[in-house]
């Protein structure tokens, strides 16, 4: 009967989310707002537009030169084309209004342009007389009220017609004709650094191009594609070899190698194997405009899908215009969905972006007919209603956990009880909350993100406490287990000196506090855009029930808690998984034949090339994971405490084992949820929304496909990963405030006076933590934090390397630890600045430079004698 039950459940659940899936209207991504019309050019009276103008943003003005026309009547004139300059931007009264910005060196028209932070660059086009292969910049002069022009290293050869995007600092020019014939359309793809500007070298390089035919009036977009920057060349039209044209539909991505984008080197193997096909766009799109939104979406506006172009002259006046469908491409999931109409299909023009906004400026609506309207997007956020039944489940969480902090209170009667639970720990629920810690709300809904965006590769990362756990057992948990520490650097004092241990202990607290802040804002951002609250709100209430539970209860409340909220978010995620895999086509058949086809469970990168320390390559990650997942089990203090919050060694064992058994499937389950994330959106595209980041892609599923109540439990699983990372820092950090300094200097004379004093911190750096993540939320202080944190972390792989050196060498000496430990660190800083080196072997460099470093030195400076029983590997009592 349980089982019939539970299976109806499944049912109703899955009914209800297809029944979304189906029912759900296209909701509306942009709102258009139409801005002044361009005024009329010279010799005409009335304001007609032009198509194929040059179009960009610079220094906050919108700025629209030369183009073509037709004067009326359109179909008994010839086309004419115009140099004058028209400057959209604000007046000395500080009202927007066009102004006249000068001329360009001769009309022109039909080339392409781009926005940089160095100006507009325009390239190529023609007029009547040919077509160029100039390449040039303007630059709007607030003062002077006048664009300035700077010549720029011309193209490889003529060409208008053709489309370019930017990356970084590199210009990337595709498609278009030699001559105004449609017959000498090009298969080019040239591309330009302005960052080699002052370089002998500066000029365009010419790649191999897509691996398909020729091309005019293609689109150009660059957007991120879940593993980098790319470009895409879309549509367009070839000549048929007679009179006719040929509308294209296919689609291609260019990735350009890392060290392009960083280095403007280009590796000179054949960069054809730098393009795949992708799916190709439902109607052709020639001659429309485009661009990238969000973080991996592009958008067409307008084209031409050329169903009337060899009529065009037949029906003249009574030709309806281009079709006014909109499409969007998810670069992701490589999908195509028609997403509503625009108000008119302009095209033969470009797109700029100025803001937040994207301007859409004159263009082609009809053959021969031109339009002076400047149209404004902006995006449009659409938040769902988050039902009573979430809200009911998220606060019945928080109330659970705050019972839990008051049931503990009363059991905390030293600071042995409040930092190590008074080494009562059932060691199952210790191994529990290891998990929870090491799990924090980032990762719950980074890894399915980043599995989502790409593949299965860096599941060795997480895989690598498997092979670490024997090593932490046997060579790293007896130190701490000797000594008896509350504090994981009491061991540092003991094998070095106190200011290496003083040292360690304040470069850990600077980062917890840094890291409440960034754990607690980084989910809030996620759940306002998905719940009713906004995002201070979402961190008040993260750190109000956090600072609660963990000065009521101490350690004891904190690892409780924690192993619920490993039951909540394990609950969460396996019950979104299986309700995606049971909603496809086939069920879990359906699902792994798409997630294979896609390539989705790859795992390893067989990369040794020279280049490879860059990338995912197998050796980096493997050896990236190793680092990472060494560093909190040698020399974290939240992890320790978990160590020394059980009776016995062998219970201390049992955590990290257990910590390795719940981590497996665990691991399996995240990255699974990843997978099928990409397989249902890819299944139902338009269920997407570009005003979530990629790496939200797991609250957006939540919020708009998981029923009421389910949907809530889910969240209450991102706030647990939050809530078990925030508790830890308050509580390790304040551990190490009471142990290495004031009761290290004996600053307090009684017990009961260290235990007040241990509340009074944990309520105090929870406050402090709070408060840092709501001045993220009011202030733009990121850029700040994040090279203050930056500089913190650098010491993270140099405490775990200080660790090793004191339990793997007996020559090591206090001026070899510190001396290891700040090379260490600014070595790390060395490569992280000036080198291509994956951040995945970060942790790695740290500590091996710290250990070699501190060794050699060792070896040079005479150690002093000291007692090392029980403190290395080769004095350990093993008895």
């Amino acid at each position: 009967m349980k089982t019939h039950y539970f299976y109806c459940t499944v049912f109703l659940l899955i009914a209800n989310l297809a029944a979304r899936s189906q029912t759900s209207s296209q909701p509306e991504f942009f709102e258009w707002t139409q801005l002044a019309e361009l005024p009329p050019l010279a010799d005409q009276r009335d304001a007609l537009g032009v198509a194929g103008p040059f179009v960009g943003v610079y220094n906050n003005a919108l700025v629209v030169a030369g183009g073509a026309n037709f004067p009326q009547p359109v179909w008994e004139q010839d086309q004419v084309w115009h140099d004058t300059i028209w400057v959209l931007a604000n007046n000395r009264e500080n009202q927007t209004a066009w102004h006249d910005g000068g001329r360009l060196p001769h009309p022109i028209a039909y080339g392409a342009s781009v926005s940089t932070p160095q100006g507009i660059v325009c390239m190529g086009g023609n007029n009547s007389t040919g077509t160029f292969r100039d390449t040039f910049i303007m630059k709007w002069n607030t003062e002077n009220m006048v664009v300035e022009m700077d010549s720029l290293p011309p193209l490889p050869s003529p060409c208008a017609y053709g489309s370019a995007a930017v990356i970084g600092n590199v210009i990337y020019l595709a498609g278009g004709s030699s001559a105004h014939d449609l017959k000498t359309a090009m298969r080019n793809f040239w591309r330009l650094d302005l960052s080699q500007k002052d370089a002998q070298d500066f000029q365009w390089m010419e790649l191999n191009p897509w691996p398909g035919p020729e091309r005019a009036f293609n689109l150009t977009v660059s957007q991120h594609n879940g593993m980098s920057d790319c470009i895409y060349v879309i549509s367009g039209r070839r000549s048929d070899g007679q009179d006719g044209i040929v509308p294209l539909t296919d689609v291609y991505e260019f990735t350009p190698p890392a060290d392009v984008r960083a280095a403007g080197v280009f590796d000179q193997v054949e960069s054809s194997v730098f393009w795949r096909k992708r799916q190709e766009v439902p109607r052709c799109v020639m001659a429309g405009t485009a661009a990238g939104v969000g973080q991996s979406h592009i958008f067409v506006f307008g084209g031409a899908d050329g169903s009337l172009f060899s009529r065009a002259d037949e029906l003249k006046e009574k030709h309806p215009g281009f079709p006014r469908e909109m499409l969007a491409y998810h670069t992701i999931t490589d999908t195509w969905i028609f997403t509503g109409t625009v108000p008119a299909n302009q095209a033969t023009t470009q797109i700029a972006r100025w803001g937040d906004s994207l301007i859409i400026a004159g263009g082609e609506i009809k053959p021969r007919v031109r339009t002076p309207v400047i149209w404004r997007l902006n995006l449009r956020q659409n938040k769902e209603l988050f039902g009573f039944m979430n809200i009911a489940v998220i606060a019945l969480y928080f109330i659970a956990i705050i019972l839990l902090g008051i049931y503990f209170t009363g059991r905390n009667r030293s600071t042995d009880d409040f930092f190590r639970g008074g080494q009562r720990t059932p060691w199952l629920a210790a191994g529990l909350s290891i998990f929870a810690t090491m799990l924090s709300s980032l990762t719950f809904i980074a890894i399915p993100a980043k599995t989502y965006a790409t593949d299965w590769v860096l599941i060795l990362i997480n895989a690598a406490i498997v092979i670490n756990a024997p090593f932490i057992v046997y060579f790293i948990l007896p130190f701490f287990r000797r000594i008896d520490a509350t504090s994981a650097y009491e061991y540092l004092e003991k094998r070095f000196n106190v200011f290496v241990r003083l040292f360690a202990s304040l470069s850990y607290v600077l980062f917890q506090i840094g890291r409440m802040a960034i754990v607690m804002f980084l989910p809030a951002l996620a759940m306002a855009a998905i719940t009713p609250f906004s995002v201070e709100s979402c961190i008040l209430i993260m750190g109000i029930a956090g600072i609660v539970y963990c000065t009521m209860g101490g350690l004891e409340a904190v690892v409780w808690t924690d192993a619920l909220q490993s039951v909540v978010l394990l609950g969460g995620a396996l019950f979104s998984f299986l309700i995606i895999v049971f909603s496809m086509d086939n069920g879990l058949a359906g699902f792994l034949t798409t997630a294979f086809a896609c390539g989705k469970f790859h795992t390893i990168n067989w990369d040794w090339s020279a280049g490879s320390y860059a990338a995912t390559a197998f050796w980096v990650v493997f050896l990236g994971g190793i680092g990472q997942q060494l560093v909190p089990y040698t020399s974290d203090q939240g992890i320790v405490q978990r160590y020394m919050s059980v009776a016995t060694d062998k219970q201390a064992a049992r955590t990290i084992w257990t910590n390795v058994v719940v981590s497996i499937p665990a691991t399996l389950l995240f990255f699974s949820m990843g997978t099928a994330l990409f397989v249902f959106y890819r299944a139902f595209p338009e269920r997407l929304d570009p005003t979530f980041q990629t790496d939200a892609i797991f609250p957006l599923f939540i919020a708009r496909e998981l029923p009421d109540g389910i949907a809530g439990m889910v969240v209450a699983g991102i706030f647990a990963a939050a809530q078990s990372t925030i508790s830890t820092s308050m509580n390790s950090a304040a551990a190490v405030i009471v142990t290495d300094f004031f009761r290290r200097f004996q600053w307090l004379g009684s017990e009961p006076g260290y235990l007040r004093l241990a509340r009074g911190m944990t309520m105090g750096l929870g406050l402090l933590g709070t408060y840092l993540a709501l001045l993220f939320a009011s202030a733009d202080v990121k850029s700040m934090w994040d090279s203050f944190m930056t500089i913190i972390g650098l010491f993270g792989g140099a405490m775990c390397g200080l660790f090793l050196l004191g339990i793997f060498t007996r020559r090591a000496n206090s001026v070899g630890a510190v001396v290891g430990a700040i090379a260490g660190a600014v070595v790390l800083a060395l490569v992280q600045r000036y080198t291509h080196v994956s951040y995945l072997l970060y942790a790695s460099v740290g500590i091996s430079v710290t250990v070699f470093v501190g060794y050699m030195v060792s070896l040079i400076v005479p150690r002093k004698e000291g007692n090392l029983k029980d403190l290395t590997i080769y004095t350990i009592d093993k008895s």
